[in-house]
């Protein structure tokens, strides 16, 4: 069995963790562990809003989210000899759901909370609870749907170099300007109040955290993805 290199608690909160989850990219991140390229390994992760959406039948925790703490994420990961500018090729050779929470969800977001693409046609926040049997899923919300699970990190990338980071903060800056207003934004702005820095701590991590990036959008690192060619 392949070491573990990272592991979770879902009964506990993700910021309670001993080893420190990220929710923003930021070149000064510390590594978790490196790893030797060819190395196989294990990562557990949290879902990606930390545990805010629970196994019920409502949808005012979709509606309540606060979607400032997302993606939580399990890393970062170093490979020696890594250099700025390399191509890395990660084989991701199995993924799966947590023996003790077989189930994930899928969610319309308020419009009030930031709504998504078709904001105007579903304002309201709704949700569906899917249940996993083997590597099929289906919901108690939406009866007479069975469909393959087809489990994929829908958020995989590495950290930026400070150029890049730069590059994007200001890009996406000038972005928000022309529109600042408009729901859902335009971009997703640096946010400290809750931006988890891994395991930088102190000052250092107050300061990243200013510039550090939102893991909303996808970029030049790859990122919010959301493609099931991932996997």
């Amino acid at each position: 069995m392949p070491k573990t290199a990272f592991q979770v608690d879902l009964a506990k909160p993700p910021e309670s963790a001993p080893i420190k989850t990220m929710n923003r990219w930021h070149p000064d991140i510390p590594m978790v562990e490196t790893f030797k390229p060819g190395a196989e390994f294990r990562v557990e992760c949290f879902d990606w809003t930390g545990g805010q959406i629970h196994d019920s039948d409502t949808a005012n925790d979709i509606r309540d989210v606060n979607l400032t703490k997302v993606h939580y994420l399990s890393g970062p990961f170093g490979v020696e000899g890594a250099e700025p500018g390399d191509l890395l090729v990660v084989d991701l050779l199995d993924i799966g759901y947590l023996p003790d929470s077989p189930w994930g969800f899928t969610g319309i977001f308020a419009k009030e909370n930031g709504g998504g693409f078709l904001v105007d046609h579903y304002p309201e926040a709704k949700k569906a609870i899917w249940k996993f049997h083997g590597m099929y899923t289906d919901s108690r919300h939406v009866p007479g749907v069975r469909w393959p699970g087809i489990i994929h990190p829908g958020l995989i990338g590495c950290l930026p170099d400070r150029k890049l980071l730069d590059t994007a903060n200001k890009r996406e800056a000038e972005l928000i300007a022309t529109n600042p207003e408009r729901v859902p934004p335009l971009a997703a702005p640096p946010f400290a109040e809750t931006a988890l820095m891994g395991q930088m701590t102190g000052r250092e991590a107050q300061d990243a955290a200013k510039e550090a990036w939102r893991t909303v959008p996808p970029r030049e690192h790859g990122g919010n993805c959301d493609i099931k060619n991932l996997s």
